[in-house]
C-alpha cells in the first residue's frame, strides 16, 4: 500500500530521532520505501528519504535500490532527476558497481539535463572506487544495448581525461587498458577511434614501451597479415582508420615498418582501384599522405629493395615524360601531360625517406635506360615547377593576414608550398651520386606561421589537401626563354583541409564494417 505525504513525513521523523537505535524502525524504513508507488509528492520525498538510511538497513539494501531505480524510470522527469541526483549514496562496498551498471544504463535517456546529471553522478562515483565505477561501466559496454554501449565509450573518451592522478592511478589505468583490449576484439570503426583516444591519453602508456603497446594493438585491428581487397570499401576504410590511429604514436623508437611495409606491397600495387568509404574523399591521396607521413619513421625493412622498387614505378606513373615535338616543334599529341603536383609530393618524399635506407638504389639497383628515363622525367617536372614557382610567388608577393585567407590565395599557397617540397627533393635525386640529406615539412603539416611570400612556411590553418594539378604545355625548343606558361590564377579547387580523424565511421554502423558483436541482451538489466 502507498504511503501518503503525512506518513512519509512521520515515518522520516522516527528515523531521523532513532539517532543509534535506528535498526529497531524497520518498518518505518519499509514504509517511506513504499512511498514509490503514491502520487508524485510522495514519490520527491521518497526519491530523497530512501538514501537517507539506506545504510541502516543492509538486509533492505535490494528493497531500497529497486525502490530507487523505479524514481529512476519513472514519467515525470523531475522526479527522474531528483533520483538519479541520489544515487551515488548507494554506492558503497559491494553495491558500488551494481550502481554504476545501473547508471550506466541510464545514459540513453533523450533529456539533456537527466543526461547531465547521469554524468554527474558517475563522476562522483568514480572518485569514491574508480576501478568499480569502471567495472559497472565496462560491463554494459561489452553486454548492454547498443545505445548504452555507444554513449558508455563517449563517456570515457570525454570524461576520464579529466579525472585527477588521484582517482587514475597506475592500477586503474592497467585495469582500462585490459578491458579495452577486450572490447576492442568485436567493435566498429568509430568505436575503434574512440577507445584508441582513450587508451592515448592514460599516462602510463605515454612511454615508448606504451606507445609501442598501442602500435601492437592497432596493428591487431589493421588485420595487415591479410591481403588487401581494394574494391571493399569496408575492408579500405579499416585501414585507413587503423592507420590514423597509429601514425601519432611512431617516432624515431616506434617504427611505422608493418605499416609501410604493407602499403608498398598491397596498397601501391591496387591503388587506382581502392574503392573509397567516403564518396567525397580522394582515395588515392589520403593512402599516399598517410604513406608520405609514416615514412619518416620506418625502420629497417626486410623486403627493401623490392618495396623501394614498387614505390619507384608507382613515383615513375605520376612523372609524365615530355610530349613528343612534331616538325614544327610543337605537342605532335592530343593530349597534353598533367603535373600531378600533390601526388607527387607525397611519392618523391615516401621515396627519398626509404632511399636514404638503399642509397645506391638509383645506381645499382635499377639499369642504366630505367635511370636515363627517371631523370628525363624529373628534369620536365622540374623545369615546369620553377616557372610554376615564380608566378605563385608573384601572385602572393605583399600579401599578408586577411589576404591569405581567402579561398583563391588558400590555394595558391598551398601550392607553394608543395611545389617548392618538390624542387627540393627533385634537386636532391639530380646530385650525383643521388642525395638524401635535405629536410623538408609535408605540405599538409602544420608550420610556424609566417609571410608567405620568402621562403618561409604559413600555418597549419591556411595548409590544404586536395590534389593540385596542373597541365603542363609541351616545352619549347631549348633556345625558347619561356619554358612553362599554365593558365594565371587556375588552381584546383579542390583542395580542402586534411585531417586525420575519423571521417564519417564505417558504412551500416555496428554489424557491419568490422563485423557485428553479436545479439546482446534487452530491456533493464539491473
Amino acid at each position: 500500500m502507498a504511503a501518503t505525504v503525512e506518513e512519509l513525513y512521520r515515518n522520516y521523523g522516527i528515523l531521523a530521532d532513532a539517532k543509534d537505535n535506528l535498526s529497531s524502525h524497520k518498518d518505518a524504513y519499509q514504509k517511506i520505501l513504499d512511498g514509490v508507488k503514491g502520487g508524485p509528492k510522495e514519490k520527491r520525498l521518497a526519491a530523497q528519504f530512501i538514501p537517507k538510511f539506506f545504510s541502516n538497513f543492509p538486509e533492505l539494501a535490494d528493497s531500497a535500490i529497486n525502490a530507487q531505480l523505479d524514481l529512476c524510470e519513472d514519467e515525470d522527469v523531475s522526479i527522474r532527476r531528483q533520483a538519479i541526483k541520489e544515487l551515488p549514496r548507494f554506492a558503497a562496498g559491494e553495491n558500488l558497481p551494481r550502481v554504476a551498471d545501473i547508471l550506466t544504463q541510464l545514459l540513453q535517456t533523450d533529456d539533456s539535463a537527466e543526461f547531465n546529471q547521469v554524468n554527474t553522478a558517475l563522476i562522483s562515483i568514480f572518485k569514491m572506487d574508480a576501478k568499480g565505477t569502471l567495472g559497472g561501466l565496462f560491463t554494459q559496454i561489452l553486454q548492454g544495448e547498443d545505445i548504452v554501449r555507444e554513449r558508455a565509450i563517449k563517456f570515457l573518451s570525454t570524461k576520464l581525461k579529466t579525472l585527477p592522478e588521484e582517482v587514475m592511478t597506475k592500477d586503474v589505468e592497467d585495469y582500462v587498458f585490459t578491458e579495452i583490449k577486450k572490447v576492442l576484439e568485436d567493435v566498429t570503426g568509430e568505436e575503434f577511434v574512440l577507445l584508441m583516444r582513450i587508451l592515448s591519453s592514460l599516462k602510463s602508456l605515454q612511454t615508448v614501451s606504451g606507445r609501442q603497446q598501442l602500435v601492437e594493438l592497432v596493428v591487431e585491428q589493421a588485420f595487415l597479415e591479410q591481403a588487401l581487397d581494394p574494391t571493399d570499401a569496408d575492408s579500405v576504410d579499416r585501414l585507413l582508420q587503423c592507420t590514423r590511429q597509429a601514425l601519432p604514436l611512431f617516432s624515431k623508437n616506434v617504427h611505422s615498418t608493418r605499416f609501410v611495409t604493407y602499403f608498398c606491397e598491397h596498397v601501391l600495387p591496387n591503388l587506382g582501384s581502392l574503392t573509397s568509404p567516403v564518396a567525397e574523399l580522394d582515395i588515392q591521396l589520403e593512402v599516399l599522405k598517410l604513406l608520405a607521413d609514416m615514412s619518416r619513421f620506418c625502420g629497417d625493412m626486410e623486403k627493401l629493395e623490392t618495396n623501394l622498387t614498387i614505390l619507384f614505378e608507382k613515383l615513375l606513373e605520376f612523372m609524365p615524360l615530355p610530349p613528343e615535338e612534331g616538325e614544327n616543334g610543337e605537342n605532335a599529341g592530343s593530349e597534353e601531360p598533367k603535373l600531378q603536383f600533390s601526388y607527387v609530393e607525397c611519392l618523391l618524399f615516401s621515396f627519398h625517406q626509404l632511399g636514404k635506407k638503399l642509397p645506391d638504389f638509383l645506381i645499382d639497383k635499377i639499369n642504366a635506360e630505367r635511370l636515363k628515363d627517371f631523370k628525363i622525367r624529373l628534369q620536365y617536372f622540374a623545369r615546369g615547377l620553377q616557372v610554376y614557382i615564380r608566378q605563385l610567388r608573384v601572385a602572393l608577393q605583399g600579401k599578408t593576414g586577411d589576404a591569405l585567407k581567402t579561398e583563391e590565395n588558400k590555394i595558391k599557397v598551398v601550392a607553394l608550398k608543395i611545389t617548392n617540397n618538390i624542387n627540393v627533393l627533385i634537386k636532391d635525386l639530380f646530385h650525383n651520386p643521388p642525395s638524401y640529406k635535405s629536410t623538408i615539412t609535408l605540405s599538409w603539416k602544420p608550420v610556424q606561421k609566417t609571410d608567405v611570400t620568402g621562403q618561409k612556411r604559413p600555418s597549419g590553418e591556411e595548409t590544404g589537401s586536395g590534389p593540385v594539378m596542373k597541365k603542363l604545355s609541351p616545352l619549347p625548343r631549348r633556345d625558347a626563354r619561356q619554358i612553362y606558361n599554365p593558365p594565371s590564377g587556375k588552381y584546383s579547387a579542390t583542395i580542402g583541409n586534411f585531417s586525420y580523424e575519423q571521417r564519417g565511421g564505417f558504412r551500416g554502423g555496428r554489424g557491419r564494417g568490422w563485423g557485428g558483436r553479436g545479439n546482446r541482451s534487452r530491456g533493464r538489466i539491473y
